[in-house]
């Protein structure tokens, strides 16, 4: 896969150093800064270059517009492609068989600094996972499925039999096409103990289960784990570089690549993320003290509750994917309520990286001071509120391209 490179910072003409986004948003007016450069010819190719004016309505977004089209299984895999998956790598394949479908993990879209163990990326195949069910069950299918079915396949996530069955149309299944991870503020305004109960309930066994975080003092303490986890992802230099090669900012890499993360996903408000797409592309270096910036004063700061989903064992590759599965379900019952959720995966990843490099995994204990119940751990973290504005869509390969 072509990575993202760096931006130049001696590239002549407009200097990254003195004009970078992160500089504009945070220092200066954007109403000022639209009027100071609106004539200018760099700016107009830069609103060009990355449809300044609006990004969700090229190729890269149609599989949004076109997952109901299908009344057969590959309307199934429709539905699976529009499933969370980290960084929006959407490490899948699938292979369609009459009435059976196979889920396969793809390990070129594997980030093997940022996710050594494949945990995140086992995590998002159980998010397309029950986005297929739900898909299935919608038209007239009663889903079978096996997870990790053959260990001589390791690779091979999960079968999915479709047989006959009940057409039944669920709220989780319509949320579908309008579910995205909302990175903006959220209001202050806590979610009820009634509707967390509920999203907790949505938890089909005992395990994995999903514990909420809800007091403010233990918001804070997990918020400042978040931040100091953020804070060492971007020193790790390896892993700093795994996510900057998923950012896509321009328009031309966001068709080319139709995957990872982009400005429209970011959170900001509409004006502001003109402004940015006008702006020089960032470095890997400010990109990385945006991120770190937006999850202490927006990300941390605005949560009215963290989700903790918790397993027995988190490197099990079937507790993975049910994890999974139930963190897609409770994001899907979220949308319906006209609530929002950010996946919040730094802590995990660095305890990750730290395991894998053969150190003292620092936060482990950190992280675990926040597990109540006996005999689990966590697997991934999320936050969730009250929106203040809506998330954007994310660009999304097509049924067509992930099926082998």
């Amino acid at each position: 896969m072509e990575s993202v490179q760096d931006a130049n910072p001696d590239e002549p003409g407009v200097s990254v150093r003195a004009l970078t986004r992160r500089k504009v948003l945070r220092g200066v007016g954007a109403g000022a800064l639209g009027v100071a450069v609106a004539g200018t010819g760099a700016l107009s190719y830069r609103a060009y270059d990355t449809k300044a004016l609006g990004g969700d309505g090229g190729a890269a977004y149609e599989a949004w517009r076109q997952w109901r089209d299908d009344e057969g299984p590959r309307g199934v895999v429709a539905a699976a492609v529009l499933a969370a998956s980290p960084h929006n790598t959407q490490p899948w394949t699938f292979h369609l068989d009459g009435d059976r479908i196979e889920v396969h993990a793809d390990p070129a879209r594997q980030m093997r600094n940022v996710d050594p163990f494949g945990r995140e990326l086992r995590i998002g195949l159980g998010c397309a996972v029950e986005n297929m069910v739900l898909a299935a069950r919608a038209r007239g299918f009663d889903p079978r499925v096996a997870l990790q079915p053959d260990p001589a396949q390791p690779l091979l996530a999960a079968r999915i039999e479709l047989p006959a069955g009940p057409r039944n149309v669920s709220a989780l299944y319509e949320a579908i096409g309008h579910r995205h991870s909302n990175r903006g503020p959220y209001q202050d305004k806590p979610v009820l103990p009634g509707v967390l109960a509920d999203l907790a309930a949505l938890a089909e066994d005992p395990v994995p289960a999903v514990s909420w975080i809800t007091a403010r003092a233990d918001r804070d303490a997990l918020g400042t784990l978040m931040i100091d986890a953020a804070q060492a992802v971007v020193d790790d230099e390896e892993q700093s570089r795994d996510g900057f090669a998923w950012f896509r900012s321009s328009a031309g890499a966001i068709d080319a690549h139709r995957d990872g993360l982009t400005l429209d996903g970011q959170g900001l408000n509409p004006l502001m993320t003109v402004v940015a797409k006008l702006l020089p592309a960032s470095s890997r270096q400010s990109g990385d003290a945006f991120w770190l910036d937006q999850t202490r004063t927006v990300h941390t700061r605005t949560a009215a509750a963290y989700g903790l989903v918790l397993v027995p064992d988190p490197r099990d590759p079937v507790r993975q994917l049910q994890g999974g599965r139930l963190l897609q379900r409770i994001h899907l019952a979220v949308t319906a309520r006209g609530l929002a959720l950010q996946h919040m995966n730094q802590i995990t990843e660095r305890i990750d990286r730290d395991v894998s490099q053969g150190r003292d995994p620092v936060l482990a204990s950190r992280l675990a001071a926040f597990v109540r119940e006996p005999g689990v751990q966590v697997l991934s973290a999320f936050r969730i509120g009250h929106p203040e504005r809506q998330a954007r869509l994310s660009p999304r390969r097509l049924p067509s391209e992930v099926l082998r």
